[in-house]
């Protein structure tokens, strides 16, 4: 039974992410094809109630094939992740990023649209890494540290300055990312198998029999 869950949750981390990707490129080849400005219609733009709900579709909006590609693999790798390895809180934790990001944005970043995916990929991969600060198992910190071997150069992606980049969605994904880890630091915690437990996380009482029946075996040999 717990291999057919694990079989099943692993099978829902590549197909949900691989859907939304999927979903993305579609929007995408509309846009292109019909000539269409979705940037424009459905972009996010700080402050403009008439723009409000660009906070749900700027995250499905791209400006071209080039701004797409390089946000697709990061979304479906650090999404699988987060679903894979965080089951109890994956979709909650997934929701915050994506509603948080986009309404900070709304209301503190500079005047002019924003789109893209890339604040959900700040968001993941900031929810990941702190993760595994937070919570101190040994697959978190695996995780922790293949997130920062992948992804650490991202860190520069929130500095303001760069043309054409929205590096408040960056920085406040990052940070939306970062107090999901730390909402969530208890839950979802990793099961430890007999040979990853130390000495010290034996029970005293348990050392206790353990010492006695050994001192029994010594006296029946006198």
């Amino acid at each position: 039974m717990a291999e057919q869950k694990s079989n099943a949750n692993a099978l829902k981390s590549l197909l949900i992410p691989a859907a939304f990707i999927i979903l993305l490129w579609i929007i995408l080849f509309i846009q292109k094809i019909f000539e269409l400005n979705f940037p424009y219609e459905f972009g996010l733009y700080p402050r403009s109630f008439s723009k409000i709900t660009g906070i749900i579709t700027s995250p499905l909006i791209h400006a071209g094939y080039a701004h797409l590609f390089s946000n697709s693999l990061p979304i479906f790798f650090l999404a699988a992740g987060i679903i894979y390895f965080y089951p109890e809180t994956a979709f909650k934790v997934i929701t915050i990023i994506y509603i948080f990001t986009g309404l900070l944005v709304w209301l503190f970043a500079r005047g002019v649209y924003h789109i893209g995916a890339s604040g959900l990929i700040y968001g993941f991969a900031a929810f990941l890494f702190f993760s595994g600060i937070f919570k101190r198992d040994n697959r978190s910190i695996g995780l922790a540290l293949l997130v920062t071997f992948l992804y650490g150069g991202m860190v520069w992606g929130i500095l303001p300055g760069q043309p054409g980049i929205s590096w408040e969605s960056h920085l406040f994904g990052g940070l939306t990312g970062i107090a999901s880890a730390f909402i969530f630091r208890k839950k979802d915690k990793h099961y430890r198998y007999e040979w990853e437990k130390e000495e010290s996380d034996v029970q005293p009482d348990k050392l206790e029999i353990s010492y006695d029946k050994e001192k029994q075996n010594n006296d029946e040999g006198d």
